[in-house]
């Protein structure tokens, strides 16, 4: 890790944070795989603009629609040909003929509409999503992107992620930090990449970063970690805003 000229990450305590640690009695040890898609997905949520066309990636991001507010008007799409994608279904009141991309059982929200593959990937390559939220495997300092093959194994294609990478106006990943003691967010890309430059923002359980022409600018924190843990389990080069804030966990 490289220091930057504005900030050393040895000098934590010389950044203001702009809110205080929340209240909480969680401890690392309770995030589990459910806990950590819950913070991060509710964080992801916070991302939209009212009215906005929103794709969601199969994964961790299809929990993202539980969260948006009541009272946010959000239209998500499903790359499989739903426009008006709404919770998840589970129990035995679910209609088995409504998915999402990634084969889970979901409502149909009131005026959505069904439509084929030709029209979802039309809207995607269009310009016309809004924000996308993907998952990824690796994801590098300026933006690119690696999500759908790991060399040597079997993969069943890769999706639509290509189209919406590019094609949609704000791109977010929301994703684990590391998996399986394996860094994610790298200073270069090594995997095939999905696409080169086009992310926007990354959401972890322990960190937001932004992603600027000048690189990672690490925009808030997890109060469970510190900025040194961060720069361990972090691959890439990056600064620190001034007005660093805490996540809500």
């Amino acid at each position: 890790m490289e220091l930057t000229k504005e900030k050393t990450l040895q000098n934590e305590t010389s950044f203001h944070y702009t809110t205080d640690p929340i209240s909480h009695t969680l401890r690392k040890e309770d995030l589990t795989k459910d806990k950590i898609r819950e913070i991060v997905a509710k964080r992801a949520a916070k991302e939209f603009k009212e009215g906005d066309v929103v794709t969601l990636g199969i994964g961790l991001p299809t929990a993202v629609a539980n969260y948006v507010s009541p009272d946010m008007h959000i239209i998500f799409q499903s790359e499989n040909g739903l426009l008006g994608v709404g919770k998840d279904q589970s129990g035995d009141n679910i209609d088995k003929r409504v998915i999402n991309a990634g084969g889970g059982y979901v409502e149909a929200t009131y005026g959505a509409c069904f439509y084929d593959s030709q029209m979802a990937f039309t809207m995607m390559r269009g310009g016309h999503i809004d924000a996308t939220v993907l998952g990824a495997l690796q994801v590098d300092e300026d933006g690119s992107i690696a999500s759908w093959i790991i060399p040597g194994k079997m993969v069943p294609g890769m999706g639509g992620s290509m189209d919406l990478v590019v094609g949609a106006q704000k791109v977010i990943v929301a994703m684990e930090h590391m998996s399986k003691g394996q860094i994610k967010i790298v200073k270069k890309c090594d995997l095939p990449l999905t696409a080169y430059k086009e992310v926007d923002l990354i959401i972890t359980e322990r960190c937001v970063f932004e992603v600027t022409h000048k690189g990672l600018l690490l925009t808030e924190i997890n109060p469970l970690f510190s900025i040194d843990e961060i720069k361990e389990s972090t691959g890439a080069n990056f600064k620190i805003a001034q007005n660093l804030k805490y996540m809500e966990i």
